[in-house]
């Protein structure tokens, strides 16, 4: 764990390019999010997370929220922009670490943002702290999010009412969610599927 600041999916005085993102709105708007070359990282594409923004812009504000497969960073950082009370971030490569803690200093976001260094699986074992908005965006090719939605939901990690953000390969199609999920908005860009889904309620031993 990297002690309490945040960063992952940087201002550095860097050349804008296809390592950096800018934050699209909120107190950060027009802030430039760099981070390290490193092929595993793959930033959600402006115009996905603008629409996905659009869809959480009133359910953003004071909401405890969850980037699972953290990478730059910039759906977390684009929350706390936009009001989120707290973000963790969960990034299990050092360098994407270290520079989002750096990001989350320099943005002065340090003592609302947590940067967890470490693989998501291993962060989803101990006993759940609810989160109001899960951000799940895993690498694309592994089938991730038929791992992981089951896990956040055995641990009922996401709060009843809460929000997941899914995104996947657009081939993929909608993933498959619990009974007591309930798929809210689905859209694609190119070559990537994204998805909004409600959980209305916890998971129980019989469920």
């Amino acid at each position: 764990m990297i002690p309490a600041v945040a960063t992952s999916k940087t201002d550095l005085p860097a050349p804008a390019g296809r390592n950096s993102v800018r934050i699209i709105a909120g107190a950060w708007r027009g802030r430039r999010i760099h981070f390290p070359d490193m092929p595993a990282l793959r930033p959600t594409p402006d115009r996905v997370r603008e629409t996905l923004f659009n869809w959480l812009q009133h359910s953003i504000a004071g909401k405890r929220c969850l980037d699972l497969f953290a990478g730059s960073g910039a759906l977390g950082l684009e929350s706390l922009s936009r009001g989120a009370r707290e973000v963790v971030f969960v990034e299990q490569f050092p360098a994407a670490a270290r520079a989002l803690q750096e990001q989350l200093v320099r943005f002065g976001g340090a003592a609302k943002g947590r940067v967890m260094e470490m693989g998501a699986a291993r962060f989803l074992r101990p006993p759940a702290q609810a989160f109001d908005i899960v951000f799940l965006d895993p690498p694309f090719g592994k089938d991730a999010l038929a791992e992981y939605i089951p896990l956040l939901d055995e641990g009922n990690w996401v709060a009843t009412g809460g929000l997941v953000y899914l995104e996947n390969e657009r081939l993929a199609g909608i993933p498959v969610l619990p009974g007591h999920w309930e798929l809210l908005k689905s859209k694609s860009a190119g070559e990537v599927g994204y998805h909004l889904a409600r959980v209305n309620g916890r998971k129980t031993a019989n469920a």
